[in-house]
């Protein structure tokens, strides 16, 4: 019997012991993580179509951390559900069937409100607030983020450059992304901005702010990997994913957060 009982601790402890997971068990891992209303919902047969694994390794997941079967694993997922009352809806949401324009258009706009949604039960206050104090303290705040996640780490630019904050995007114009970054130290922060799959650009700078103890704040869509792993404050988004294309509505929220929070902090 595990002594996991809440989704929280299961997090944790999934976490913790990630570096040590065989290869498949880490693509159990993500999908769990990334995906808990799946999860929590899904057959063993669908869940393990979904993660790209045999039924037999969330199986085999669900022993390693200590639970009988993959049965009783599920119900620390369907816990996490209780009190939720929209949560079919947002459900729903999250699985679009539109294909043609209207309803095709509807399916991103209730992805969108179910992403903000999620992101409004799942986020710390103290995590966030830890956030906001790294930034405040920071010298000179540092940005990343590529493909996807690269209009998020412009719109910090721009808005934290309005708080007369010291800011720099790394973006790597002509191949001069390790002589952006070689200024970084322990006074400043790293702000990366990164969604599976991670970019080799946005985990090499993470590697090299840990390496020389520069504070990382990772937003990011997942508590696993080596982003999340290797940052001094993670913030966990995800966007709704509707037929193949994901939105930034969520991200740009949190975005807006910190920055609206730092502003706050700032005047006091």
């Amino acid at each position: 019997m595990s002594s996991v009982n809440d989704f929280e601790s299961l997090k944790a402890e999934i976490a913790s012991q990630f570096p040590q997971l065989s290869r498949r068990l880490k693509q159990v891992a993500e999908f769990a993580i990334a995906n808990p209303n799946d999860m929590a919902l899904e057959t063993i047969a669908t869940i393990a179509r979904k993660a790209e694994v045999q039924p037999s390794t969330l199986i085999r997941f669900a022993k390693y951390f200590g639970f009988d079967g993959f049965s009783e694993m599920q119900r620390i997922f369907k816990g996490r559900l209780a009190g939720q009352s929209d949560y079919k809806d947002r459900i729903k949401a999250f699985s679009p069937e539109g294909e043609s324009g209207e309803g095709l258009f509807d399916d991103f706009f209730h992805g969108s409100t179910a992403s903000l949604e999620e992101l409004r039960n799942q986020l710390d206050e103290n995590v966030l607030g830890k956030a906001i104090e790294t930034l405040k303290k920071a010298d000179t705040i540092y940005l990343a983020g590529y493909r996807r996640a690269f209009p998020v780490a412009a719109y910090f630019q721009y808005a934290l450059s309005h708080l007369d904050k010291k800011v720099v995007l790394l973006h790597g114009m002509g191949g001069m992304l390790a002589e952006q970054a070689r200024l970084m130290g322990t006074q400043d922060a790293l702000l990366a901005v990164s969604f599976r799959e991670h970019s080799e650009e946005v985990i090499s700078l993470v590697t090299e702010a840990d390496h020389k103890g520069v504070p990382v704040i990772a937003v990011t869509d997942s508590s696993l990997g080596p982003v999340a792993s290797r940052a001094s404050v993670c913030l966990e988004v995800k966007d709704a994913k509707v037929q193949g294309f994901r939105s930034l509505s969520a991200t740009m929220c949190l975005a807006l957060i910190l920055v609206v929070g730092l502003g706050k902090e700032s005047l006091e």
